[in-house]
């Protein structure tokens, strides 16, 4: 009897992890060829394995899933023909899919969660940013941009020389000026030595915050103007390497996942060839980067993909739901 007592308990305790495991329900539209393409929510374990789709009608556009505060449920928007907009559920295991009346409150008044965007250069005398006279006088008679990452160990200074062409335009020799510096060493990098960036990111609810660390992860991102085709991108600099890491061909957008040393991006992709086709188009999809900056993507490999929204359910985390809705939300 004992023993089995145990082997119940111990497949409990495997069923418990395994509910435990975060999920993450995002609203994509693969591209096709021919017809009308529609976009459906697909639910991924967070290691990147695809766990089932979740809807598939074609009468409208699936757009903004969220999961409910206790992860039971996800509610979304059905966006149909002359903007008509319905608001559906479904059970993170696909059943009980129905429409709603209207939209659960939680889920009007949920948000994106906080995200890393572009900052312009602060100016003299900001909360958050010092200047060394010593640097200020070598390059430019203004104070020059330096910030602290929170350990207290590393030190960004944002040096610009006014007599350099590359730093008079936001292009790929902007920022070669900036210094990367080990406080604990003395040991400087250069920019020039990486490859360059130009624009320091920060968290869109706190400016304040522009160095993402959690465990083992010390990061710092980069906007880098590419051209007028190809848009922006990405870098994530590693301060432990350093290196830096390019997230995107084009832009993307980090995520920061409190409690675990990984984040997430929305990446965006331009010109991507639509199979069966000549015709490409600009797409976007979720991913995920780890400490050493790998990452998984959640979306079919070599397709064509828009992103319309996700939602990630993290029951032993805080806060337990990642969310990030549409732009046009």
């Amino acid at each position: 009897m004992r023993r089995y007592a145990l082997l119940l308990a111990a497949i409990a305790a495997i069923a418990g992890n395994a509910h435990a495991e975060s999920e993450l329900v995002i609203a994509i539209r693969y591209l096709h060829a021919q017809g009308t393409s529609h976009s459906h929510l697909y639910l991924y374990r967070e290691d990147g394995k695809l766990l089932r789709q979740l809807t598939n009608d074609n009468s409208g556009q699936d757009s903004g899933p969220i999961f409910s505060p206790d992860g039971e449920t996800i509610v979304f928007t059905r966006e149909k023909p002359n903007n008509v907009r319905e608001f559906w559920s479904v059970k993170p295991r696909g059943t009980d899919l129905k429409k709603l009346d209207a939209a659960p409150d939680w889920y009007a008044q949920a948000k994106s969660s906080p995200y890393f965007t572009n900052v312009e250069p602060q100016e003299a005398g900001s909360a958050d940013a010092t200047s060394s006279p010593a640097d200020s006088a070598s390059l430019t008679a203004t104070p020059v941009p330096t910030y602290k990452s929170p350990d207290g160990l590393f030190e960004l200074i944002l040096r610009e020389d006014p007599n350099d062409e590359d730093d008079q335009i936001d292009g790929p020799g902007h920022g070669k000026h900036f210094v990367l510096r080990d406080l604990k060493t003395g040991t400087e990098t250069e920019f020039s030595k990486i490859p360059g960036a130009f624009e320091l990111l920060h968290d869109n609810q706190d400016e304040n915050r522009r160095f993402l660390f959690d465990g083992p992860l010390r990061l710092a991102f980069f906007g880098l103007h590419l051209n007028s085709t190809d848009g922006d991108t990405v870098f994530a600099l590693d301060l432990s390497g350093p290196r830096f890491v390019r997230l995107s061909p084009n832009w993307a957008t980090p995520i920061p996942l409190p409690g675990e040393a990984a984040f997430l991006t929305l990446t965006e992709n331009r010109y991507i060839p639509i199979p069966g086709s000549k015709k490409t188009a600009n797409c976007s999809y979720m991913e995920r980067w780890d400490d050493k900056l790998n990452h998984v993507r959640y979306a079919r490999e070599k397709s064509a993909a828009v992103c319309y929204g996700m939602s990630m359910y993290r029951p032993s985390l805080s806060p337990p739901i990642i969310t990030m809705r549409r732009t046009s939300d």
